[in-house]
C-alpha cells in the first residue's frame, strides 16, 4: 500500500461508488420507469437493472393491487335525502409508463376521481335504489372509474360502497314504518 499513491485510492473509491449507484434491484411486483436526461426510455424490471449514473433517473411503480379507502362523502340523493357514504376501490397499475407519464401522482388522481364519481352516481340515485341495489351501483361506479383511469394505465377491478349513514330522522321514520 505504501507504493500506491493517494490519488489512485481516491479514483478507485470513486469508481466503486459510481458502479454501486448504477445497480438497482427490483422485486417481482415492481417496475422501473427510466428517464434519460428527462426523456422516457422504457420500463425495466423485475430483477437487476443498470442505470447510467447522473444521466438516468428511475421511478419505481408497484404493480400490486391497491386498496384505497374513499373517505366519507356527503351526498344528496335524487329524492333529496342527505347521506354520508364511503366506499373502497381496488385497482392496480397495468402500464407503469402511462401511470407515471400520463398523470401526476396517479394514486391521488384515482382517489379524487373516485370521490367525485361516488358523489355523482349516488346523487343521481334514489335512496331505495342505494339501499336495495348496491351491486348495480357498485358495478356502475367501477365502470365509470375504470373508463376514466384506463388512459393512465390503471385497471379498476372492484368498487364497493361500504357504509351508507342515514340521518337520524330517516332511521326513526323507517323504524316506525317497519312496526
Amino acid at each position: 500500500m505504501e507504493g500506491m499513491p493517494i490519488y489512485l485510492i481516491v479514483i478507485i473509491t470513486f469508481v466503486v461508488l459510481l458502479l454501486a449507484s448504477a445497480i438497482r434491484i427490483l422485486r417481482e411486483y415492481e417496475r422501473a420507469v427510466i428517464f434519460r436526461l428527462g426523456r422516457l426510455i422504457n420500463q425495466k424490471g423485475p430483477g437487476l437493472i443498470f442505470l447510467i449514473p447522473i444521466v438516468d433517473r428511475m421511478v419505481r411503480v408497484s404493480l400490486r393491487t391497491v386498496v384505497m379507502d374513499v373517505p366519507e362523502q356527503d351526498v344528496i340523493t335524487q329524492d333529496n335525502v342527505s347521506l354520508k357514504v364511503n366506499a373502497v376501490v381496488y385497482f392496480r397499475v397495468l402500464h407503469a409508463e402511462k401511470a407515471i407519464v400520463e398523470v401526476e401522482r396517479y394514486l391521488d388522481a384515482t382517489s379524487q376521481l373516485s370521490q367525485t364519481t361516488l358523489r355523482s352516481v349516488l346523487g343521481q340515485s334514489q335512496l331505495d335504489e342505494i339501499l336495495a341495489e348496491r351491486d348495480k351501483i357498485n358495478l356502475k361506479l367501477q365502470q365509470i372509474i375504470d373508463n376514466q383511469t384506463e388512459p393512465w394505465g390503471i385497471k379498476v377491478s372492484n368498487v364497493e360502497v361500504k357504509h351508507v349513514d342515514l340521518p337520524i330522522e330517516m332511521k326513526r321514520a323507517m323504524a316506525k314504518q317497519a312496526e
